[in-house]
């Protein structure tokens, strides 16, 4: 059975990005939730920073995004592939 990139890499954008939306809003409504997760993605997406504002919470969903709709992508392209 053949994936659907489209639909891998959509789902996995959403995903990835989804949770690092709701780690940064956990981040801004306790200050400590979320804080090594976000400095190891800190450390991985250039330009974002795990700092307590809506500016960098946005920054880091829309790298989840770009980068989920990516992974899914490369999966969904591999596993057909090699099916």
């Amino acid at each position: 059975m053949r994936l659907s990139v489209k639909a891998l890499s959509v789902t996995s954008a959403l995903v990835w990005g989804g949770c690092l939306f709701c780690v940064g809003v956990g981040h801004l409504i306790v200050a400590s939730y979320g804080v090594a997760f976000l400095d190891a993605m800190s450390s991985v997406y250039p330009g974002f920073h795990a700092s307590r504002t809506m500016v960098g919470v946005l920054v880091g969903t829309l790298y989840g995004l770009v980068d989920g709709a990516i992974g899914g992508l490369v999966f969904g392209w591999l596993y057909n592939a090699f099916l």
